[in-house]
C-alpha cells in the first residue's frame, strides 16, 4: 500500500473502489454565511453512500474568533479519527459544489501529514449528475486510530505575511474574485476592509476550474492561469483567500501541476483585512 495518493480521483474511480476498507469519503461541503444554507442538513438528506461529514467549522481552534483556524495536532488527529478515519486509509473528500472547500479538507490531511488523501473531482455535483448512488441519514462511524504529525512549511501566520512585504522572498497569491482584490467589491463579512496585502497578486480561484461541475481544469489551463497572473510555479508561495478556504484551491491545483509545496496563509483576509494595523493596498497588482 502505498503511503500517497493523487490529488485527484474521479467519478468513475471512486465507484469502483467505495467498497474497499481503506477507502473513506468525506463530506467538506462549507457554505459562507450569506449564502443561508445548512451544510450538516444537507448531507443528512444526500450524500454518497458511506461518507461521513467533516465540517471545517467544527474540525478548528476551539475559542479563535476567527472563522475555521487551523486545530491543534492532537484534536485534528482525535476528531478526524472519530469520524472514523485511520491512519493506513484512504480519504477522498468532495463538497457540493464541485470545487471549493473540499480542497481545504484536502490540504488539512497534507498540513497533519496525512498525503493518502484526495479530491474527487467535480464533487457532488458530478456524481449525481452521472446517476451515481447516494443515501441519506447520519452515520455513525467507528472510531479509528489516527496518528497527525504537523508540517509548519505548509502554513503561514500574518506576521509571516508582514515580514514578506519587504522581503519578498515568497510570491502572495491571493485567490478571491478580482473585485475584491481590487477593493471595488465589498467583502461579503462585515467589518471587513477592502484590497489586498501588499505586493500580492490576483488568481480567483474559479479560474482554475472548468465544466458545469467546476473541476480542476487541465494542465494547459491550469498554466495559463499562474502565468497570466504573474506568478513563477518554480518560486515559494503562499495563497491566502477570504477565510483560508479557496487558497486551497490554488495549492491543489499546484499540486495537480507537480508542486506541492505551496503554503497557505490560514488566517487569510478574514484576519488581514478586519484589523487596523495590517497595510493594504487597492487596485490591480503593482
Amino acid at each position: 500500500m502505498s503511503d500517497t495518493a493523487p490529488p485527484l480521483v474521479t467519478t468513475a474511480w471512486l465507484t469502483d473502489h467505495l467498497g474497499d476498507g481503506d477507502v473513506k469519503v468525506l463530506d467538506a461541503s462549507y457554505h459562507l454565511p450569506t449564502v443561508k444554507r445548512d451544510a450538516d442538513a444537507e448531507f443528512r438528506a444526500t450524500h454518497i453512500p458511506g461518507a461521513v461529514r467533516f465540517d471545517i467549522d467544527a474540525v478548528c481552534e476551539p475559542g479563535n474568533p476567527l472563522p475555521h483556524m487551523i486545530p491543534s495536532t492532537a484534536l485534528f488527529a482525535n476528531k478526524v479519527g472519530a469520524l472514523g478515519v485511520a491512519s493506513g486509509d484512504h480519504v477522498v473528500v468532495y463538497d457540493v459544489y464541485g470545487m471549493q472547500s473540499a480542497a481545504r479538507a484536502w490540504w488539512m490531511f497534507r498540513l497533519f501529514g496525512h498525503d493518502r488523501v484526495s479530491v474527487l473531482n467535480g464533487g457532488l455535483p458530478k456524481w449525481t449528475a452521472e446517476g451515481r448512488p447516494t443515501e441519506a441519514g447520519a452515520p455513525t462511524p467507528s472510531p479509528a486510530s489516527f496518528e497527525a504529525r504537523l508540517r509548519p512549511e505548509l502554513v503561514r501566520v500574518r506576521d509571516d505575511l508582514l515580514r514578506n512585504i519587504d522581503g519578498a522572498e515568497e510570491q502572495v497569491v491571493d485567490a478571491r474574485a478580482a473585485g475584491r482584490f481590487t477593493g471595488e467589491e465589498p467583502e461579503p463579512r462585515a467589518g471587513m476592509r477592502s484590497g489586498h496585502i501588499p505586493g500580492s497578486r490576483s488568481l480567483p480561484f474559479t479560474t482554475l476550474l472548468s465544466g458545469e461541475h467546476r473541476e480542476i481544469a487541465p494542465p494547459d489551463q491550469l498554466h495559463a492561469a499562474f502565468d497570466a497572473a504573474g506568478l513563477d510555479l518554480d518560486k515559494p508561495m503562499v495563497a491566502s483567500c477570504g477565510s483560508g478556504v479557496t487558497a486551497c484551491v490554488i495549492a491543489l491545483a499546484a499540486h495537480v501541476l507537480g508542486k506541492p509545496g505551496i503554503a497557505v496563509y490560514d488566517g487569510s483576509w478574514s484576519e488581514w483585512g478586519g484589523r487596523d494595523d495590517t497595510p493594504i493596498e487597492t487596485g490591480p497588482a503593482a
